[in-house]
Parts: C-alpha cells; sequence; structure tokens
C-alpha cells in the first residue's frame, strides 16, 4: 500500500487528491471521446462542422427544406436570446442568411458563447455555416443588444427523405472564463 507519511491525515489527503486527479483526467480523456462517439452511432446530437466556404454547385430549385430555428439559454445565462424567425424554406445549395437576436438586461458587461446542434443528426454533415455568429464569444456590454449573422447552405445531397432540419443553439455565460483567461495572462 502507498504510503505518503506516518501521518494518517495526510496520507488520506494524497489519496483523495490522486482519486480527484484522476477522476479529472478520466472524464476529458475518456468521457468525451465516448460521448462523441454515442452520439454519431445513435443519431443525436448532431453537430454542425466549422465554417464552411461556399462552393458553387448551383441551386436545386426542384425541392425546399424547412429550416427550424431555436435558442435555449444555458442555466444561468439571463439574457434573452432568440431567432429573428423560427422557420425558412430554403432551396438546397442556395446561400441563405437570418439572424439571432440577443439582449443583455444585466448592468455588467457579460460574454456569451453559443453552441449549435443539428437535427435530424444525419443532417448535419449537409448543414454548411458560411458565416455564425457561434464562432466567435460574443460580448455585450450592460443592457445593450445585438443582431448575431448566421449565414448557410443546405448541401444539394441532403436525402430526399429529409424535409426538416432544425438548428438549435443553447447559448452559454462564459464571462467569468474569459476573465480568467485574461487574468492569468
Amino acid at each position: 500500500m502507498l504510503k505518503v507519511s506516518e501521518n494518517p491525515t495526510l496520507d488520506i489527503t494524497f489519496k483523495m487528491v490522486v482519486v480527484a486527479v484522476a477522476m479529472f483526467a478520466f472524464v476529458f480523456v475518456v468521457m468525451v471521446p465516448l460521448y462523441n462517439v454515442l452520439c454519431d452511432a445513435l443519431g443525436i446530437n448532431g453537430k454542425t462542422g466549422g465554417r464552411y466556404e461556399a462552393v458553387q454547385s448551383g441551386v436545386d430549385e426542384s425541392r425546399q427544406i424547412n429550416v427550424q430555428f431555436v435558442a435555449t439559454n444555458n442555466d444561468g445565462m439571463p439574457w434573452k436570446f432568440e431567432p429573428s424567425e423560427t422557420m425558412m424554406k430554403v432551396n438546397p445549395g442556395a446561400a441563405n442568411s437570418t439572424v439571432f437576436l440577443a439582449r443583455n438586461p444585466m448592468p455588467d458587461a457579460m460574454v456569451g458563447q453559443a453552441i449549435p446542434s443539428i437535427s435530424p443528426a444525419r443532417a448535419a454533415q449537409y448543414f454548411h455555416k458560411t458565416e455564425c455568429f457561434c464562432f466567435n464569444q460574443q460580448p455585450l456590454e450592460g443592457e445593450q443588444s445585438a443582431e448575431l449573422p448566421l449565414q448557410f447552405i443546405v448541401d444539394r445531397d441532403l436525402p430526399r427523405d429529409i424535409g426538416t432540419i432544425t438548428l438549435s443553439y443553447t447559448i452559454f455565460d462564459v464571462t467569468d472564463m474569459v476573465k480568467g483567461a485574461v487574468a492569468t495572462r
């Protein structure tokens, strides 16, 4: 048995620290990749890719896709956050634009970060964002509002059985993380 000292209190403290570090490592090294694999395998929590450069492949005017927009605040995020429109009809291959609206009702400046999700998950690979507020953190001064732009293209290769895509954003308060990053520099 590993023994740090003759003092049982120090011995227990050392073991507790080792267990805490091991648990922390387990979450980030094992659980995050496992979560992503399970989501892919089960078709849940479809995530869009990163920034997409538009390719001129033409517009498929023979069909329209409904794109629904949903906005959710993470617990503790006081902002008002909503899409300017809840649904658009789009043609695959066409460039589309919309905005989400954000308002910080608090007196102090805050920073938000939006995380996207696509449903159904198998549509995620066909939904391409050319510009998105989710690519960057969004600072808002106290009691200020902003229009957050989104430009996207639904790929022409979207399977024909998918008629509706739901793009959902959850916005998180990352103010303390940003302040912490600035304080450690």
